[in-house]
């Protein structure tokens, strides 16, 4: 009877630390994956960089007394209790907290200090957004809305009577820059390489879009958003049509040529509509 359990206990326990192995071995591939997993790594930290106007948040673990909501001074410093002017102006958040915790501890009024320093209002980095946007104004620069789409967000979008191209200047290693971004072409295509970062002190400027004029027999004349690649057909169109004495014969065109003299040209409806053209539809005869 002893003879015949034996094998069958070990038959049992052969493949029981087998099956225990490759519980460990699996332990320790996923121990590996989560180590290398960027959700797993330590929480990134901002890219903000605080300066005068800041208004930020510092909290002491452990020591609720010595929380404080402070605005950075134009000196750069803010006051904080037991430690009086505490420079921060030039710091990341994270390092702010760091610098604070070591002025606690080498004063000996908190060992192990944890400090955390979060941003409650940006004021030292702005860009100022102007033109033909629904909401002019500077607006501040943050992790969440540092990017030129965000920014034409916060700012309401561009107006109806906006251009698709936005000019952005700046100052960029001490060089004046000056880039053009056409917004609705970028979202056409896909390709946001152009959703350039802003920096502190970047204009953003939504000029007028280009338009077109149109006046004679046309049901509603007036002046109109040139699209790209509008026909002398589109225009008409948008003017209402003909009216009942209208003609598509003899269409005319004064168009501004670069030395700035005024050209009368003759036009089919195929013809490309240019910016500031002024289209002229005549009476027929009959």
């Amino acid at each position: 009877m002893s003879w015949q359990t034996k094998p069958q206990a070990s038959a049992w326990l052969l493949p029981q630390a087998g099956w225990r192995r490759l519980v460990f071995l699996c332990g320790i591939a996923l121990l590996t994956v989560a180590a290398s997993s960027p959700a797993n790594n330590l929480a990134p930290t901002s890219r903000e960089v605080l300066g005068p106007g800041d208004t930020i948040r510092i909290t002491v673990f452990q020591n609720p007394d010595l929380t404080t909501e402070a605005r950075i001074s134009e000196q750069g410093t803010i006051a904080f209790p037991m430690l009086g002017e505490v420079p921060l102006a030039g710091q990341r958040p994270v390092d702010a907290g760091a610098k604070i915790a070591e002025l606690l501890k080498r004063g000996r009024l908190i060992t192990n200090a944890q400090v955390t320093v979060s941003v409650v209002q940006v004021r030292s980095r702005q860009v100022s957004v102007l033109g033909q946007v629904v909401r002019p104004g500077r607006y501040a620069l943050d992790d969440t809305s540092s990017r030129l789409v965000d920014v034409l967000a916060v700012a309401g979008g561009i107006g109806p009577a906006g251009d698709d191209t936005v000019v952005v200047t700046g100052t960029r290693d001490g060089k004046s820059t000056r880039m053009e971004v056409d917004v609705a072409a970028m979202y056409r295509s896909g390709n946001l390489s152009r959703n350039i970062e802003l920096q502190n002190g970047d204009t953003v400027f939504v000029q007028r879009a280009p338009v077109f004029y149109i006046y004679g027999e046309v049901q509603r004349s007036g002046s109109y958003r040139l699209e790209p690649a509008t026909s002398v057909m589109n225009a008409v169109s948008l003017g209402g049509g003909l009216t009942p004495r209208g003609t598509t014969r003899g269409i005319k065109i004064h168009r501004k040529a670069q030395d700035g003299t005024l050209q009368k040209l003759d036009v089919n409806l195929t013809d490309t509509v240019q910016a500031n053209d002024v289209i002229y539809i005549s009476e027929s005869l009959f």
